[in-house]
């Protein structure tokens, strides 16, 4: 069935700002503290987050009901936050508690911000960022490194300022990697000819380079659960890099803005014991700044990527991954769109 030019500006416009109804991390752990709050930006979004007195994490627009004033700037009161510039008092629903310039006043109790579900992994916070308030999220999506005890690792966070679009194509391009890092530590060797092949699975897929396998960045998954997406290759590692094998990058993106994203790299090895304390050492004194080089070299290329590139586009047969990804992303912002098109319509009937 065909697509009308007007479903295909909306399922662009959905795209470029981050699909709906899915987990993306936000922040590290580390950053979302019981004594003040932290502001962060996703899909657009501006978003507060503070820890309770259990531990626990709250989420609610970084918005106040009385002017609008960042809730960020604000300071936490108990398990609830307040406003730095009248004092007002909202909770982790987003019920106002508390108007302290005025007793009584009839904003308390009335709920006059949206919240959201919130979930604590692997040293990072992720939300799931639905398009309604009432969805229930499914099961926090995680790559099985972050949940097996044999892996260990760093979790690695940079904000680009480029569309979250090219952070993903990147990521899904293995052939990039012998030629923008080809004065990396780790990936300097391998051939710079080959081609690539696409595996298609029910919950993702793979691309890989046909003609060598552990050389370089050869090989890329990506996997689209419910609620999720997440990827993760393999960096090999010589034997002067200490025990372990490849390192193994797991990779989400977080849509922030038209032109910003965050990016979340967790670069993790399978090492236990004495070994694992030989890894983590040995990436914090030796490894970690290289690491940090190659980041910063594609962070470098995408910025300076005009925002409407992919209007002018050659592909050719080394980026299967990147249009299958495109393609991947199209169908589920439409799905959303369908399903809120029919929920509406439902809604207007039933008036």
């Amino acid at each position: 069935m065909a697509i009308s030019a007007e479903m295909r500006a909306r399922i662009e416009a959905r795209v470029n700002e981050g699909v709906r109804d899915q987990w993306y991390p936000v922040a590290k752990s580390v950053e979302v503290r019981n004594d003040r709050p932290f502001g962060v930006v996703a899909l657009g979004q501006k978003l507060v987050m503070w820890r309770t007195s259990d531990g626990s994490i709250k989420c609610i627009e970084d918005f106040c009901p009385h002017r609008g004033a960042p809730l960020s700037y604000g300071e936490i009161h108990g398990e609830n936050i307040g406003c730095r510039y009248h004092g007002v008092v909202v909770d982790g629903t987003g019920t106002v508690q508390q108007v302290p310039a005025m007793p009584d006043c009839p904003m308390e109790g009335r709920k006059a911000l949206r919240s959201y579900h919130v979930a604590e992994h692997s040293d990072a916070v992720f939300v799931f960022m639905s398009s309604d308030e009432a969805t229930e999220p499914p099961e926090l999506p995680l790559s099985p490194e972050l949940t097996d005890p044999d892996w260990a690792g760093f979790l690695c966070t940079a904000v680009w300022d480029v569309n979250y679009r090219y952070a993903l194509d990147n990521l899904a391009d293995p052939m990039h990697g012998c030629y923008l890092h080809a004065e990396s530590f780790t990936l300097a060797f391998g051939s710079k000819q080959d081609l690539l092949e696409l595996d298609n699975r029910d919950d993702g897929f793979r691309v890989a380079r046909v003609g060598q396998t552990g050389e370089n960045f050869d090989w890329v998954e990506f996997e689209t659960p419910e609620g999720g997406m997440y990827c993760h290759l393999d960096i090999p590692y010589p034997a002067s890099a200490g025990p372990g094998g490849n390192m193994r990058i797991v990779g989400y993106v977080l849509p922030m803005g038209p032109q910003r994203c965050k990016v979340f790299f967790w670069r993790m090895r399978k090492v236990q014991g004495f070994e694992r304390d030989s890894w983590r050492f040995l990436f914090r004194a030796r490894l970690e700044e290289r690491h940090w080089n190659v980041l910063e070299q594609d962070r470098v290329m995408l910025e300076g990527m005009d925002d409407d590139a992919r209007k002018r586009e050659m592909l050719y047969q080394h980026d299967i991954g990147l249009a299958h990804l495109r393609r991947a992303l199209n169908r589920m912002a439409r799905a959303q769109i369908e399903a809120e098109d029919a929920a509406s319509a439902d809604g207007v009937a039933a008036q």
